[in-house]
C-alpha cells in the first residue's frame, strides 16, 4: 500500500478516497493508488458468523435466562463503501446492536412463549437487525438462537407442571377412551336392536305375503274345482242327477236326525225321476 500497489482478492471491494474524499469502489485485481494523494481500504464480502457469548435477558414475566446466538452476516457488494464510511467497526457494531435487539425481543416475550417459540424470535431479531445494519451496508443473512437456559428454580417448577400436565393428559385421554367405548357399545346396541326390528318386520311381512299367496292359491284351485264341477255337471242328464239326490237322501238316513228340509228342486226332480218310472211300467205293461 506504500509503494502505491494494491492487490485486491475475487472475495474483496476496495474503497478508494482521494485526500479523504470518496471517489468509488474496485473490484479484484492488481491496483496502483498514488501514495498520500489516493487511500485505500479494502473490505471482505464473504459471509461472516459470529457467535453471541452468552447473556443474561430478562423476559416479561420477570424471569431471568441465559440466552445465546449465531449471527451470520455479509457486506453488501453495492454498497460496501458504506462499511468504510458510515461506521467505524462494522462487526462490533452488528454484535452489540444484537444484544439490544434481543433484549428489547425477550422484554416483550414471557419465558414459556420464549421456549416455545424460537423462530418467532429468531425472525423478530433479524428483522429489526437487518432494518438497522442496512445503513452499513451489511445484511443480516440468518439468526440461530442456541440455548435458553432458564434458573434451575423456574426449571424445577416448568418439570412439575409437564408432569401434572401429562398425568391430566392422560387422564382425559383414559376418560375419553371409556366414553368412547361406551357410546361405541351403546351403538352397536342400538344398531343390533334396530336389525332385530327390521328381521323381525321383514319375516313378518314375509309370513303374511306367503298366507295371502296361499289363500289366493287356494281360493283359486277352488274356483277351478267349481268350474270343473260345473262343467261336468251341465253334462249330466235328469236321471244321473236324480241318482246323485238318492245317494244324498241314503247318506241323510243314515244319519240320527229326524228332520230334512229338502229344496223345491228336489221334489221336482224326483217327480220326473218317478214319471220316468212310471212310463217304464207302462210300457213294460203294454208289451
Amino acid at each position: 500500500m506504500a509503494a502505491g500497489i494494491v492487490l485486491v482478492q475475487q472475495y474483496q471491494k476496495l474503497v478508494v478516497q482521494k485526500f479523504g474524499t470518496y471517489i468509488g469502489t474496485q473490484g479484484s485485481g492488481l491496483r496502483f493508488l498514488i501514495p498520500f494523494v489516493f487511500h485505500g481500504t479494502k473490505v471482505d464480502l464473504r459471509e461472516r458468523v459470529t457467535r453471541v457469548p452468552t447473556q443474561k435477558y430478562i423476559t416479561a414475566d420477570n424471569v431471568v435466562v441465559d440466552m445465546d446466538f449465531v449471527i451470520y452476516y455479509q457486506v453488501m457488494d453495492e454498497h460496501a463503501e458504506r462499511a468504510v464510511l458510515e461506521v467505524q467497526n462494522f462487526e462490533l457494531a452488528v454484535v452489540n446492536l444484537a444484544f439490544a435487539t434481543l433484549r428489547a425481543v425477550i422484554g416483550s416475550t414471557t419465558l414459556s412463549e420464549a421456549l416455545a417459540e424460537r423462530e418467532r424470535i429468531r425472525d423478530a431479531l433479524q428483522v429489526r437487525m437487518d432494518e438497522v445494519t442496512e445503513r452499513w451496508g451489511v445484511k443480516i443473512l440468518q439468526v440461530e438462537i442456541n440455548e435458553i437456559d432458564p434458573p434451575a428454580g423456574v426449571k424445577a417448577a416448568m418439570e412439575r407442571e409437564k408432569s401434572a400436565e401429562a398425568i391430566k393428559t392422560a387422564d382425559i385421554t383414559e376418560s375419553e377412551g371409556a366414553r368412547q367405548s361406551q357410546i361405541n357399545i351403546a351403538e352397536g346396541e342400538k344398531q343390533a336392536a334396530i336389525l332385530s326390528a327390521e328381521g323381525s318386520r321383514q319375516a313378518e311381512i314375509l309370513r303374511a305375503e306367503g298366507e295371502q299367496q296361499a289363500a289366493v292359491l287356494r281360493a283359486s284351485g277352488f274356483s277351478d274345482a267349481l268350474e270343473r264341477i260345473n262343467r261336468v255337471a251341465s253334462t249330466a242328464d235328469g236321471r244321473t242327477m236324480s241318482l246323485q239326490y238318492f245317494e244324498t237322501l241314503k247318506s241323510l238316513g243314515e244319519s240320527p236326525s229326524t228332520k230334512w228340509i229338502f229344496p223345491m228342486e228336489f221334489t221336482s226332480m224326483l217327480g220326473n225321476f218317478l214319471g220316468m218310472g212310471g212310463s217304464d211300467n207302462g210300457d213294460n205293461k203294454s208289451s
